[in-house]
C-alpha cells in the first residue's frame, strides 16, 4: 500500500488501542535483516493466530526467499499499527529480557542438592490459591502434599527462585548412574498467588542499592538468617514438568504461552489482554543495554507483564556469564510497539 493510501480506523484490542500509520513511521523499517526472524514466524505457525492460517502457507514458502521479497511480501500482506494505551495516548513502555537459566542438578537430594524443585501437586486447580511459598516450606500437609514430586534438586535456593522466576530452565542433570545430561524442565503450574519481586523487597527495606542478581546473592550470602523471610516475601511458587532436551529442541527455547518453541532475540512476551499470541510486532527501542528496531513475535506472556506496550525479550539460554543471562538481566529501558494485522 503506497503511503498516501487512506488509513482504516484505529482498532481497540482490549488493553490498547492499535492506530494504524504508514510503513515510513516505523524506525529503521527496511533495515532488519526478516530472515532472522522467520525462524520464529515458523513455530508461531505452529498455532496461528485466528485470521492468519491462510497467511502461514505463504510464510513457509518465503522461508528460503530474500531479504527484498521477505520485506515486499510483509508490506502487501500487512498493515502496521502503533499500540497505544486505550485512550490513544502514547506510554513511555517498558521492554525487559528473560532467558532459559541453565543450571547443574541432581536427580536425588544429597548434601550439596537441597532444594527441590516440584511438580504440580495432586488437586492443584487452575485459578484457585493453593499453599504459599512459605506455606509450603513449614506446613507439614503442603510438604506431605508435593512428597515424591520433586523433579530435580538443585544446590541454591535463589537458583530455584530465578527459575521458578524466568518459567524454564535446561538442567545439567546427574541421574542415579553417576552421568550427567542436559534435560529441560518446562512451566507446568503455578500455587495461585500473586507474584512479588524480591528485589523489590530488599529495595524497599534498603538492604540493596539495585535489584540485581548478583546483589540479591550477596545480601543472602551476608544475612543467611533472613534467607527465607526475603524468599517468602513472593508467595508464589512454579512447578515444573520435565522435557526431554533432543538436538533440534536445544537450537530453541521452551515453549511459551503460545505453546511454541521460543527463539532468541525474535520471541517477546506480552500481555495478552493487549496483544494476541502470534502476532508479529515492530519493536523499537534505544537505551544502555541495546538499540533494537526489528521485527520479533509475540509467542510468550509473564506475570508481571501488564499493559499496553509492554515486552520481555527472550534472549536465549546460559549460565550466570553468558550474553544471554548478561543482557536480560539488565535490560529495562522504554519501548515502543507496532503490531502488523493483516489487510
Amino acid at each position: 500500500m503506497p503511503d498516501d493510501t487512506v488509513l482504516p480506523a484505529p482498532v481497540q484490542r482490549g488493553k490498547s488501542l492499535w492506530v494504524p500509520v504508514r510503513w515510513s513511521e516505523l524506525p529503521g523499517w527496511g533495515q532488519d535483516n526478516l530472515y532472522e526472524v522467520w525462524n520464529a514466524w515458523v513455530r508461531g505457525c505452529e498455532r496461528p493466530v485466528p485470521g492468519h492460517a491462510g497467511l502461514c502457507a505463504e510464510v513457509r514458502q518465503l522461508s528460503i526467499a530474500t531479504a527484498s521479497e521477505q520485506q515486499a511480501w510483509v508490506m502487501r500482506r500487512f498493515l502496521p499499527y502503533r499500540i497505544t494505551e486505550t485512550d490513544g495516548s502514547l506510554p513511555a513502555g517498558l521492554l525487559t529480557g528473560y532467558y532459559e537459566p541453565i543450571m547443574a542438578a541432581s536427580r536425588v537430594p544429597t548434601s550439596s542438592y537441597r532444594v527441590p524443585l516440584f511438580g504440580p501437586p495432586a488437586g492443584l486447580r487452575s485459578g484457585q490459591p493453593w499453599y504459599s511459598r512459605q506455606e509450603i516450606d513449614t506446613l507439614p500437609a503442603a510438604q506431605a502434599a508435593l512428597q515424591g514430586r520433586a523433579v530435580a534438586w538443585l544446590a541454591d535456593p535463589i537458583d530455584a527462585l530465578i527459575l521458578q522466576i524466568q518459567g524454564s530452565g535446561r538442567l545439567n542433570i546427574v541421574e542415579s548412574d553417576g552421568r550427567t545430561r542436559q534435560v529441560r524442565v518446562a512451566f507446568a503450574a503455578h500455587n495461585g498467588h500473586p507474584y512479588q519481586s524480591v528485589g523489590r523487597w530488599l529495595l524497599d527495606q534498603r538492604a540493596i542499592n539495585e535489584a540485581s542478581w548478583a546483589a540479591i546473592k550477596a545480601w543472602a550470602v551476608q544475612n543467611p538468617g533472613r534467607l527465607n523471610e526475603m524468599l517468602w516475601s513472593n508467595p508464589r511458587t512454579v512447578f515444573f514438568r520435565e522435557e526431554a532436551l533432543s538436538e533440534l529442541d536445544a537450537r530453541f527455547g521452551p515453549r511459551g504461552a503460545q505453546n511454541v518453541p521460543l527463539t532468541p532475540g525474535r520471541s517477546i512476551a506480552v500481555d495478552p489482554q493487549s496483544i494476541p499470541y502470534g502476532t508479529p510486532v515492530w519493536m523499537a527501542t534505544q537505551g544502555p543495554t541495546l538499540n533494537l528496531q526489528r521485527l520479533v513475535m509475540a509467542q510468550d506472556t509473564g506475570g508481571a507483564i501488564l499493559g499496553a506496550v509492554r515486552a520481555d525479550l527472550f534472549t536465549g539460554w546460559g549460565g550466570w556469564s553468558d550474553e544471554a543471562y548478561t543482557v536480560a538481566a539488565a535490560l529495562k529501558q522504554p519501548l515502543q510497539m507496532w503490531a502488523l494485522l493483516p489487510r
